[in-house]
């Protein structure tokens, strides 16, 4: 039996914690405020990860930390550092392995499409500034790190672009307004297939100190509305797309930054991980369907 110890309760890491325990692994799933008990025969640990100390202390033993906790969208600059500090800290205390869940933010407007793993790191926002600068710091410490990357969240639970600007108007039955070019295509990751890649990558007989991308489906914001609005048994709502001063109007400021990220299509090579790691991406359907299932 491996130890294991999972940073970040959300559905990343909750998804991770569950795959690792099923697997017959000794896990720990730690975040400021993680329910006793989430998992089945996962220990579940209230903890502030900035504290490097006390969370090498729960992480004693630990192959290897799944490095799953997010910052409030609008602290990243503030907020995410101490976190990410912590973790890579407490690794090194406990000479642990270091697997992170990330995003494409790091390869800027710029970046060559599709965008591979090892496409040049060219942040052009600051939340893609946020999550280099966590990556180098992740590489320039004494242990292995792996970062996975991953399109936009689809999954039960999630907060993202769609359960934040599709679902609730879906499910009221009026028109829906999203971001940037809604016939672009766009990638999107399933958080099972994300936490699936993260176990994968914890287990990788490579070279470390890389990353790879989560296998991800690829479709418009329009197919995606329309698959979702007839698992509902909805009629395809009005679908248009905010100008860039209707989202600060609308206090979504943080998006505004991100909009590059659907003025194009946006998409992600996932071969490195399928071939190496033998991870591949779920269906639409699948995606949506988990997504909407609460709802």
């Amino acid at each position: 039996m491996t130890k294991y110890v999972v940073v970040g309760a959300g559905p990343v890491g909750t998804e991770t914690a569950r795959l690792l325990a099923e697997a017959g692994h000794d896990v720990v799933l730690t975040s400021r405020s993680v329910r006793p008990s989430v998992i089945a025969s996962v220990e579940a640990i209230q903890l502030d990860a900035t504290d490097a100390k006390a969370l090498a202390n729960i992480s004693k033993g630990a192959d290897t930390i799944f490095m799953c906790a997010m910052a409030p969208y609008h602290r990243w600059p503030t907020d995410y550092f101490p976190i990410a500090d912590g973790v890579t800290k407490a690794a090194e205390i406990v000479s642990a392995k270091l697997v992170i869940a990330g995003n494409c933010y790091c390869y800027g407007e710029n970046a060559a499409n599709p965008v591979r793993w090892d496409t040049p790191l060219d942040p052009t926002t600051r939340k893609g500034a946020v999550r280099t600068i966590m990556w180098q710091r992740a590489l320039r410490s004494e242990v292995p790190a792996i970062e996975v990357r991953s399109g936009d969240y689809l999954g039960q639970d999630v907060v993202a672009t769609f359960t934040l600007l599709v679902l609730p108007n879906l499910l009221a039955g009026k028109p829906v307004t999203f971001l940037g070019d809604i016939d672009a295509s766009h990638a999107w990751a399933y958080t099972k297939d994300v936490a699936r890649t993260l176990v994968a990558a914890s287990n990788y007989r490579g070279e470390w100190n890389r990353a790879f991308h989560a296998p991800a489906q690829h479709a418009s914001p329009r197919e995606v509305i329309q698959k979702a609005a007839a698992m509902l048994g909805k009629s395809t709502p009005e679908i248009d797309a905010y100008a860039t001063t209707q989202l600060a109007e609308q206090g979504m400021q943080e998006l505004v930054e991100m909009i590059y990220l659907f003025d194009r299509p946006q998409l992600i090579d996932a071969l490195d991980a399928e071939n190496e790691l033998g991870i591949h991406a779920q269906s639409l359907e699948v995606m949506i369907a988990d997504t909407i299932r609460a709802a």
